[in-house]
């Protein structure tokens, strides 16, 4: 089983159930010219000079090519945004408690982002049954 985002990863071949679909932010440290923003859109996120996006591990593990900084968690990612290392969409859900040295601004015109729970169609067990269950009622 998975949480997976769509539409960022594949799902092809699998059985998933969607839990949630929210909006994006950016997050910024507090002082960023846009942090005191209402909403933002993608291209004014862009034109800010600053650092380029951060970048995820592959599921390999491998960090793919990049200029931004390779990040491992939501921990190590908020430390180098706070420290102006960094910047990052995220979906919003993902800005729940911030540090207080952080900020979320939507990005209005950011795709939506879809959470979905994610299992092998051929699977019989009676655990993933039950969790895909309690998810989809939650």
């Amino acid at each position: 089983m998975a949480l997976l985002h769509l539409p960022f990863d594949a799902v092809t071949g699998l059985d998933t159930e969607a839990l949630l679909t929210e909006g994006q932010v950016v997050v910024l440290p507090g002082d960023h010219p846009l942090a005191g923003r209402t909403a933002v859109s993608q291209a004014e996120v862009a034109a800010v000079p600053g650092p380029p996006p951060a970048r995820w591990p592959a599921p390999d593990g491998s960090c793919p090519e990049g200029t931004g900084v390779a990040v491992r968690n939501l921990t190590q990612l908020f430390q180098l945004i706070a420290l102006g290392r960094a910047t990052v969409v995220l979906p919003a859900s993902a800005a729940v408690d911030l540090r207080r040295d952080l900020v979320a601004v939507p990005v209005t015109d950011a795709p939506p982002v879809t959470t979905v729970l994610a299992w092998l169609p051929e699977s019989r067990s009676r655990p993933v049954a039950d969790l895909v269950r309690v998810a989809a009622t939650v």
